[in-house]
């Protein structure tokens, strides 16, 4: 049982980790948030299509792994440079933030629901990094856990849900904190943290 909580919190804590980066998904949840316009669709969106890609790497890399026990060594190697180099990225954004780290609600009028479907769509599955996140990342870290990958999955699963239902319906409260760059910073400084860590953990199971 211990275990299980273990794995799901580290499934949770990665899930978190990797999609609280800035970037045009985070931004469009914002916007739509703080316009209160077809915020449950595209929050539904976001926590579906994240589950679906999860869901997939856990099961893709894992029957991997299973048919080739030794592949887990090298998923397991290239998973763990994956993670510390992302770190590294989040590290150097906290010392040097790009210009205009931060989100913002301003733009365009919201327009129809259909057109935020299919905006928020596109944003999400035709975005290639997703797949890097959700499909091979997280799919290489689940394999690792073994028999309670599953469990490690559901965690990042409720990070997704957690993370857009708190962007998408909090955004009138967040969205002045969450267009602040120190803000930004802040939470660059825990991924960098979370992602070193995990790099180096898994680096040395290797």
């Amino acid at each position: 049982m211990t275990h299980g909580i273990t794995a799901a919190l580290a499934g949770f804590g990665t899930g978190l980790s990797l999609i609280v980066a800035i970037g045009a998904q985070n931004a469009f949840v914002l916007r739509q948030g703080a316009r209160r316009h077809a915020v449950l669709a595209v929050v539904a969106i976001c926590a579906v299509s994240d589950a679906l890609l999860i869901a997939l790497g856990v099961a893709g890399v894992g029957a991997f792994v299973t048919a080739w026990p030794a592949a887990l060594t090298v998923v397991a190697l290239a998973g763990g440079a994956f993670l510390v180099c992302y770190g590294l990225l989040a590290a150097r954004r906290v010392v040097r933030p790009a210009p205009g780290a931060a989100l913002t609600v301003s733009g365009a009028a919201p327009g129809s629901v259909r057109r935020a479907v299919l905006t928020c769509l596109a944003m999400t599955w035709l975005n290639p990094h997703v797949y890097l996140d959700t499909v091979l990342l997280v799919g290489s870290l689940a394999a690792d856990r073994g028999d309670l990958r599953w469990v490690f999955g559901i965690g990042a699963v409720l990070a997704s849900l957690t993370w857009f239902a708190t962007l998408g319906y909090g955004a009138r409260l967040l969205s002045g904190l969450l267009a602040r760059p120190s803000a930004w910073r802040v939470l660059d400084g825990l991924v960098a943290a979370t992602m070193i860590t995990m790099g180096g953990l898994l680096l040395a199971r290797a």
